[in-house]
């Protein structure tokens, strides 16, 4: 006995995996009674002779019978058969947005005048991608393919990034020890050039982003070290940063460079404190050098007494010391 069911099956993404773009659903017969399951973030593509016959973006539970031939571009009026059926490829896509994590296997060897070898440079960052033409992808990777990965598309993607970096880096003569600046840029020229690349794939840059450039820890001290020097341009900026360094670390207290460095502080602002009071002197003729006394009209009483400064009142003796005038 024959049950009207008994030849029907399923289609659905029976492989499913978060870094899977598609999956194919192939070399079986569609029975009679069967049903379509598709799932949120997935679109069902019907093809036939390499063919699309019609996209299902829905998700739920359909019947192949009367919600999915009907659809079908040429294979409306298709009859079941009670043992037949029709052979139709699904194609399963994942429509969410992918991203993956980049980084440079070796340095980039980035000319520049300042090293005749080019200076190594690595870079990290991440991209994001996703399929926007399925026509495009059936033509070009499904219809050869089962099934394809994310790391696929990061394979290819990075087989093309070194040119790229060193390109968009090297372009109108960046600062190259100071690229970070220049980071976002860069990630823009990178990130078009890509989406021409995955486009004759069918897919699409979203995203593309340089987190980090890196260099040779010689060059890297180097530049912190350039760094430094400009920032002594700046004296009390200089001092407050290496105070507070100084400070945070505990290094101030227990000797070493961070002390000296606070020693010298000190001196500067002991130095700073003598010039203000030499000024102070100047401006107040009270306060000048005893060694100097002041000037006195032949036959007249000195205004200020020679030994210790004292305003003198027209006394004969300085009302202080108790020196002679005149």
């Amino acid at each position: 006995m024959f049950f009207r069911n008994q030849f029907a099956n399923v289609v659905e993404w029976e492989e499913f995996r978060d870094d899977m773009i598609f999956w194919k659903w192939s070399n079986r017969e569609i029975k009679k009674g069967s049903k379509l399951i598709i799932r949120p973030g997935q679109d069902a593509i019907f093809v036939n002779s390499g063919k699309i016959e019609g996209i299902f973006e829905e998700e739920g539970e359909y019947s192949i019978d009367s919600d999915i031939i009907p659809f079908l571009s040429t294979l409306k009026g298709f009859k079941f058969g009670f043992n037949s059926g029709m052979r139709v490829e699904v194609l399963f896509v994942n429509t969410k947005e992918f991203t993956v994590r980049w980084g440079t296997q070796n340095p980039i060897l980035i000319p520049t005048p300042q090293l005749p070898g080019g200076l190594p440079i690595r870079a990290n960052g991440t991209l994001m991608f996703k399929v926007n033409d399925y026509v495009t992808l059936i033509d070009k990777i499904a219809g050869m393919k089962d099934s394809y990965l994310v790391e696929d598309v990061k394979i290819r993607i990075t087989s093309v990034l070194d040119q790229l970096l060193m390109k968009w880096i090297s372009r109108e003569g960046k600062d190259m020890f100071n690229l970070q600046a220049n980071a976002a840029e860069i990630a823009r020229g990178i990130g078009e050039d890509l989406d021409m690349q995955l486009l004759d794939n069918g897919m699409t840059i979203t995203a593309f982003h340089v987190m980090s450039f890196n260099y040779p820890q010689e060059i890297q001290d180097m530049i912190t070290k350039t760094a430094s020097h400009e920032m002594i341009g700046n004296l009390q900026k200089y001092q407050q940063v290496s105070m507070t360094d100084g400070i945070a670390s505990g290094k101030v207290q227990g000797g070493g460079a961070a002390s000296d460095m606070a020693g010298m502080m000190m001196g500067m602002n002991l130095a700073n404190e003598m010039m203000k009071n030499m000024n102070r002197s100047q401006a107040n003729p009270a306060q000048q050098d005893k060694s100097e006394p002041a000037p006195a009209s032949s036959g007249s009483k000195p205004n200020f007494c020679p030994n210790c400064g004292t305003k003198n009142e027209g006394a004969n003796f300085c009302p202080n010391c108790g020196h002679k005038l005149g």
